[in-house]
C-alpha cells in the first residue's frame, strides 16, 4: 500500500559483501598449531565378520523358502557392509595422509580441529563409496513397483552437500584458501615456506 509524501521500498536490495563501512574487523581466536594425531580408522569403519552363505533348503515348503531369501538378503546386506568398512579405512586414511598435512601447515590446525578433519575424511571415504556402488548397480535399480532411482543417489547428495561445508570449512578450494590466514600473521619470513 503506498503511503502518500513516502517513496516505496524497492522490491529487491542488494546486499553488498566485504567491509563498506571500514569498520575494524575483530581478529577471531588464534590457537597454537598441533600435531593431529590420525584415529583409528578401524574403530570409525569396524571389521564386520560375514558368516557363510546361507544354504538352500532342499524339498522346501514356499514358507522355508522365504525365510531363505529373508537369511539371503540379510547375508548380503552384511558382506555390503563388510566391503564398506573395508573401503573407508583405506580412503580416509589415504585422504588424511593427503590432506592433514597440508592443512596443518597452511592453516595451522589445532587440537580442536580433529573432529572435523575426521568428519572430513569420513565423508570423503563414505562418497567414494557411494559412486562405487553407484557404478555397479546402476543409477536404475528395480523397486518394488518397478524400475526407479537408485536411493544411492540421494546419499551420495546428501555426502556432496557436506563435502563442500568441509572443503569451505577447511580451505580445500582455491576460493577458500583465500580466506584462510596462514599461521604466524603473515610474517616476512620466506624461510618457513610449505613449499620450500
Amino acid at each position: 500500500m503506498a503511503v502518500p509524501g513516502r517513496k516505496p521500498k524497492p522490491a529487491l536490495q542488494v546486499v553488498r559483501e566485504g567491509n563498506a563501512g571500514h569498520r575494524p574487523v575483530r581478529e577471531g581466536v588464534k590457537l597454537p598449531p598441533s600435531e593431529l594425531t590420525e584415529p583409528d580408522w578401524a574403530t570409525v569403519f569396524p571389521v564386520v565378520k560375514v558368516p557363510g552363505k546361507p544354504r538352500a533348503p532342499r524339498g522346501a515348503d514356499d514358507e522355508q523358502l522365504k525365510e531363505y531369501r529373508r537369511e539371503v538378503d540379510a547375508w548380503q546386506r552384511q558382506k555390503v557392509a563388510s566391503e564398506s568398512g573395508d573401503a573407508g579405512r583405506v580412503a580416509a586414511a589415504r585422504e588424511w595422509a593427503r590432506v592433514v598435512p597440508v592443512l596443518q601447515a597452511m592453516a595451522g590446525l589445532s587440537a580442536v580441529d580433529r573432529s572435523t578433519a575426521v568428519d572430513y575424511c569420513v565423508c570423503v571415504a563414505r562418497l567414494e563409496w557411494c559412486e562405487y556402488r553407484l557404478s555397479v548397480e546402476g543409477l536404475v535399480t528395480m523397486g518394488q513397483r518397478g524400475p526407479c532411482r537408485n536411493p544411492l543417489t540421494t546419499i551420495a547428495s546428501q555426502y556432496r552437500t557436506q563435502l563442500k561445508a568441509y572443503i569451505g570449512e577447511l580451505g580445500l578450494s582455491p576460493s577458500a584458501r583465500g580466506r584462510i590466514a596462514p599461521p604466524g600473521g603473515g610474517d616476512d619470513d620466506d624461510d618457513d615456506s610449505v613449499f620450500d
